[in-house]
């Protein structure tokens, strides 16, 4: 659904066709998809609205529920230049840190081994 065409092998360019001419509707899911990341990355945030009620109808309708009942913080994303990425990349290299000293020790040896990684 996302990933490039370009990207794909023959095989992978066939098969995906033959889905497409089979699944009209999946043609339009992955067309809606593509429509989402593009507003995100241009932050068009005035094309929400059109975009929810173009997605209810598909088969991304959960999606596009669950984006509805987030309008306000899906809006704020779009139209913020701040991003929480930096973040979310810190945590996610404690908890790997985390998962490989499972049972190995405690508070102390987890500083150590962040404090020393920096």
């Amino acid at each position: 659904m996302t990933v490039g065409r370009d990207t794909l092998s023959k095989a992978e360019t066939i098969t995906v066709a033959a889905v497409e001419a089979g699944v009209p509707t999946l043609v339009e899911a992955r067309e809606i998809v593509a429509q989402f990341h593009l507003m995100i990355r241009r932050g068009a945030a005035a094309e929400l609205s059109p975009w929810i009620e173009r997605a209810r109808a598909s088969l991304v309708a959960s999606f596009a529920r669950g984006v509805t009942i987030d309008k306000a913080a899906v809006h704020a994303a779009i139209t913020s230049p701040w991003s929480n990425g930096q973040t979310e990349g810190q945590i996610t290299r404690l908890k790997l840190v985390r998962r490989q000293m499972y049972g190995r020790g405690k508070i102390d040896l987890l500083q150590a081994r962040l404090i020393g990684a920096e």
